[in-house]
């Protein structure tokens, strides 16, 4: 993740070079990110908390039971996006975040280590019914990697499930926006690709967080037990690697003349109409295999 994140920001922009070396810890380490990281953690929790428009049923567990979940993942998006507006408005520097992306993936990386020893200690006192299909080897390097419990919850909050959409994917947003902002400051205004890495990765999000219902047929959720992998990959390897096109975009301008962008959305739009047919058809399937 790292090399990515260094590689896109250097002259040659080549990822099949080798690694950039890293920079010392008094630039990976910063006070300000770790507090920055917790609020929106912290925020994104909130949002997680208020009522929803719906709560859904899990798929059946090995004792029978359902668990419930709050689908309510676009509106913290759409919530979300009105905060930062209105921040904005009152003077947030939003593309000073582009110089600080190092260290908040930094400390994602942190949290998200520290996270998953926690849910590995957690998944100690868990019931075997509990307990996930792979994540249950007896190799404790495995397991922690993998994830032991299934379904880590506190009360109501769902480990796993709040990960799985929140904090990374809007991250992932929050992220595209700053380096969108930050172009129109060095350059006077943003590109048009830069437009459309921003459009189309949005849709990509809002798409996700609309049809949040259908994760819960996922093999993250079904099968996959909650440690480091889905841990980092939720809350630092989406966010940090998914923005590299708006990354790349900020350090190696690329022209895009109308008639290519227009042939880029046509292929976009095939694309997604396919992409969400397909997720469409895998969720119905999942929930009744014999629905016609």
């Amino acid at each position: 993740m790292f090399h990515l994140l260094l590689a896109a920001r250097s002259g040659p922009a080549r990822l099949l070079g080798p690694p950039a070396s890293l920079p010392g810890l008094e630039v990976l380490w910063s006070p300000r990110a770790l507090l920055l990281w917790l609020a929106w953690l912290g925020l994104q929790a909130a949002l997680y908390l208020l009522p929803a428009r719906k709560v859904a049923e899990g798929q059946e567990l090995k004792d029978k039971s359902r668990l419930r979940y709050p689908i309510n993942g676009f509106q913290a998006l759409v919530l979300t996006a009105l905060l930062v507006g209105l921040g904005m408005s009152a003077g947030l520097p939003l593309g000073a975040l582009p110089e600080m992306l190092l260290p908040l993936a930094f400390v994602a990386t942190l949290t998200a280590f520290i996270f998953s020893l926690f849910l590995y200690m957690k998944a100690q006192v868990a019931p075997v019914s509990a307990l996930a299909p792979g994540g249950n080897s007896g190799n404790p390097i495995y397991d922690f990697f993998l994830g032991r419990e299934l379904n880590p919850r506190i009360c109501f909050f769902d480990f796993k499930y709040f990960c799985e959409l929140r904090p990374g994917l809007i991250g992932w947003v929050l992220i595209n926006l700053a380096l969108l902002m930050k172009e129109a400051e060095l350059r006077g205004s943003p590109s048009l690709a830069m437009w459309l890495v921003n459009g189309f990765q949005l849709l990509y999000v809002g798409d996700a967080l609309w049809h949040e219902e259908a994760v819960l047929t996922t093999m993250d959720i079904t099968h996959d037990g909650f440690g480091f992998m889905l841990a980092f990959g939720d809350m630092a390897w989406v966010p940090f690697t998914y923005s590299l096109q708006a990354q790349f975009l900020l350090h190696h301008p690329q022209p895009l003349g109308l008639p290519m962008a227009s042939v880029i959305c046509l292929i976009n739009a095939t694309g997604y109409y396919i992409f969400r047919g397909a997720n469409s058809q895998k969720n119905t399937f999942r929930k009744n295999p014999s629905d016609p």
